[in-house]
């Protein structure tokens, strides 16, 4: 596998809107962050401003969006900004936020690849670190039904299938050959609700 350099943005870039699930009015700034940082949340409207870090061992919930926490410290629905970071090729990122909850914005992650591209990507001179699979991982969950499956390979692929066992939906099938091909195939994808789950939904908040 080629190595290639690490990035962060030119400049600070800020967007606002509503929480999905706590319907708040919040404003997230991606900051440039220095080479090995990662993805980090910073909530500015608590304490001492803790720092949550995106990572999976930090993840607490994922029914209707991802949940992460650290030090007692929440971050709702970061998926969509996670992905665009990801999908735009971003390694090192300070999310400021003033609110409990990532903007849900037009509902997918391409508002937040236009507003990272606007500011600009800028190269490191750290390598990026790569995650290598040297073996196939297999996992199902029998209660859900959700399976998958972790293949060894040199490039970046990714297939899905969905079946929710509805007529409307019927099977669903998506792949991605590249991460290239985040941004043109994949960023205006948007999570759905069934209208039978919506009183469920209004219940819950």
């Amino acid at each position: 596998m080629a190595l290639s350099k690490q990035n962060t943005l030119k400049q600070d870039a800020q967007i606002s809107g509503i929480g999905l699930h706590t319907g708040k009015n919040i404003t997230i700034c991606f900051k440039p962050a220095p080479e090995n940082h990662g993805f980090r949340f910073k909530r500015i409207d608590l304490e001492n401003s803790p720092i949550i870090k995106a990572d999976a061992q930090n993840v607490v919930d994922t029914s209707r969006g991802t949940t992460i926490e650290q030090s007692g410290a929440k971050v709702y629905t970061v998926e969509h900004a996670l992905a665009a970071l990801v999908g735009l090729g971003i390694d090192n990122v300070m999310m400021e936020l003033d609110g409990p909850e990532i903007p849900i914005l037009d509902g997918s992650s391409k508002l937040f690849i236009e507003l990272l591209e606007n500011a600009g990507i800028e190269e490191q001179n750290a390598e990026k670190n790569y995650f290598e699979l040297n073996e196939t991982i297999t996992y199902k969950n029998e209660k859900s039904g959700t399976e998958f499956i972790a293949i060894p390979s040199d490039t970046y692929r990714l297939s899905v299938m969905v079946d929710y066992n509805s007529e409307t939906l019927g099977t669903q099938y998506a792949e991605i050959n590249n991460i290239d091909e985040f941004k043109k195939e994949i960023s205006g994808s948007k999570t759905f609700a069934f209208l039978h789950e919506l009183e469920y939904l209004h219940k819950n908040g």
